[in-house]
């Protein structure tokens, strides 16, 4: 399992062909089942072979992660509000407005149950296991945030593209700076809680 051949392998079937197999037409729970299995297996790899534990690291910089994080939140949150404003006015913060419980809800579920185990998959064993092959972080960095684009192709919409691949360049950049899943997963969850506000979730598969 560490082999450079089967780390290929195993990269061209988890980020390559999966996402592929996500954007065909067949039953979701078959999708579902494909999907489970390939989070179980990543989990295996993680806790058997590359060793990790996951707790909280004791040295992270919680002040500057809330800074930086802040200030980029603030950017997107105006960029993001003008473009809705502009787009879809009745969609601004409709769901927040009118559904507030709805609102909480899926914040919690998002959070929780889609954000940490999207950085598990893209940031913590992505790194892990394919750092090896970069000759550069910056390229690591940039093939990353391809890959988890890539990954978010079964939406088919051009935007989503866009944006998970700035994203994913945000995300990876943090990563590599911090090697935290837990401070990538929190600013993974603020942005993406954004959006649902504001009211570009139905695009993201947010229900609204």
């Amino acid at each position: 399992m560490k082999s450079i051949h089967y780390k290929l392998a195993e990269f061209f079937i988890l980020f390559i062909i999966l996402p592929i197999v996500f954007v065909i037409q067949f039953p979701v729970v078959i999708k579902m089942s494909i999907g489970g299995f390939g989070f179980l297996y990543i989990i295996f790899v993680l806790l058997k072979i590359e060793k990790n534990r996951f707790k909280v690291a004791t040295n992270l910089n919680w002040r500057a992660f809330w800074k930086r994080s802040s200030i980029t939140l603030l950017c997107i949150a105006l960029i993001t509000t003008f473009y809705v404003w502009i787009t879809d006015n009745e969609a601004l913060f409709t769901v927040l407005l009118n559904k507030p419980k709805l609102w909480i809800l899926i914040l919690f579920i998002y959070s929780f149950f889609s954000v940490y185990p999207q950085e598990l998959i893209y940031r913590t064993f992505f790194f892990q296991r394919y750092q090896v092959f970069f000759k550069s972080n910056n390229m690591l960095i940039f093939i990353n945030a391809i890959m988890f684009s890539f990954g978010h192709m079964f939406f088919r919409n051009s935007l989503v593209l866009v944006l998970t691949f700035l994203g994913g360049l945000l995300f990876a950049i943090s990563f590599n700076n911090t090697r935290s899943t837990l401070l990538v997963s929190i600013e993974h969850a603020i942005y993406g809680c954004w959006l649902f506000t504001v009211g570009m979730g139905s695009m993201l598969g947010f229900p609204s």
